[in-house]
């Protein structure tokens, strides 16, 4: 009996741990290994579209390897350590160990995941297209039931040569990914020595091309395959692998820049309106990126330089961080756009307040003359 009770207690962990093990979820994050000086010789991945998806990943109990295509240290270009996601991953030796040592994706076995994330920034235009080791991952992840093929921003661009047969395997796919307005607006470092229009060329390989305003959170799930158009479209990628692999994605509070990339959101689809956001940052303005916020705002203006209703939309986003972050450059632009859309007094309030607190006041009196 005692025998008998032995052979049980030593067969029964080894049961639950193969349980266990059959029934955890595993997904392989992929990065550039093109990067090099933090982005200023060879652009590389994006460290903020890593260390979100990999918090999301790990608070949802998935079991996480990282791969490029060397293998081995990797460079993301330079980012905000100070931002709350990143200071949780740096503080973490063992999630840093992994980008220190990534597995050469020749040494990855597709049938070990369950899911694969391709971590976008600029690099991932120059190498992931062309790695034949990863083409191979992506095709067998495509034939394997219930895997999900996934990337964000420009990390699409290792689909672009894979194939199934005769057809790429996401022609008729819903997709997106970093398009082509936003590389006209933040793309100028590297978007000439691009290989090809990240957009353009997934369109060409007969993908179905989705896209929401520049630089705010689009997530498209199509099949087997979920996509982000930018890296505010980071953690509701990584959430919706979460869930395309069966799994209820655990609640979290959204970090300061996401919350604010959804109020600019709402304010252009005009779901909020302009009072209540008003109010929403005078009661809680600390949960918000301000000066996000007014970026976002200058570079609406530039994108809608023949769209009156896209240079209100800006100008009211900068008018809204005016009170909590005043920037003389982001003042002048705002009076210029006043003026444009022939609203005289608003611009020459602005000019006066310039010229008050005398900021470009040359450039403000110029501007308050050409009003009058």
């Amino acid at each position: 009996m005692k025998k008998t009770i032995l052979i049980i207690a030593f067969i029964l962990p080894v049961i639950l741990f193969s349980q266990s093990k059959d029934t955890h979820k595993k997904v392989l994050m992929v990065v550039s290994s093109y990067g090099k000086d933090m982005g200023s010789t060879r652009p590389g991945y994006e460290f903020d579209e890593f260390s979100q998806a990999y918090l999301i990943f790990k608070n949802n109990g998935l079991s996480i390897d990282v791969a490029s295509p060397k293998g081995g240290p990797v460079e993301s270009d330079e980012y905000n350590k100070d931002k709350s996601y990143n200071k949780i991953f740096l503080e973490d030796k063992s999630a840093l160990s992994l980008l220190d040592d990534t597995k050469a994706t020749s040494d990855v076995s597709a049938e070990d995941y369950d899911a694969i994330y391709i971590v976008g920034g600029k690099g991932a235009m120059f190498d992931l297209p062309y790695d034949p080791a990863l083409q191979d991952i992506i095709s067998n992840l495509y034939l394997k039931q219930g895997a999900v093929i996934s990337s964000v921003c420009h990390g699409p661009a290792a689909f672009v040569n894979v194939k199934n047969g005769d057809d790429y395997i996401i022609k008729d796919v819903e997709l997106t990914s970093f398009c082509n307005i936003e590389e006209e607006l933040f793309g100028k470092k590297w978007v000439k020595e691009f290989p090809f229009s990240l957009e353009t060329k997934l369109e060409s390989r007969g993908a179905i091309f989705k896209q929401t305003d520049f630089m705010l959170s689009k997530v498209v799930v199509s099949g087997k395959f979920v996509t982000g158009q930018n890296p505010f479209s980071t953690t509701g990628t990584a959430e919706a692998v979460v869930a395309s692999m069966g799994l209820t994605p655990v609640k979290r509070a959204l970090y300061n820049d996401e919350r604010s990339a959804y109020l600019i959101q709402d304010l252009l689809d005009n779901t909020k309106t302009m009072a209540w956001v008003e109010t929403e940052l005078t009661k809680n303005k600390a949960n918000y990126d301000i000066p996000l916020i007014a970026a976002y705002g200058y570079y609406k203006i530039l994108a809608s330089t023949e769209n009156n209703e896209g240079l209100l939309k800006g100008a009211e986003l900068i008018e809204l961080a005016s009170p909590y972050f005043f920037n003389e450059n982001l003042q002048l632009l705002l009076a210029k756009t006043y003026i444009s859309l022939d609203e005289k007094e608003k611009a020459r309030d602005i000019a006066n307040e310039l010229i008050s607190k005398n900021l470009l006041k040359e450039q403000a009196e110029k501007l308050l003359k050409s009003t009058s």
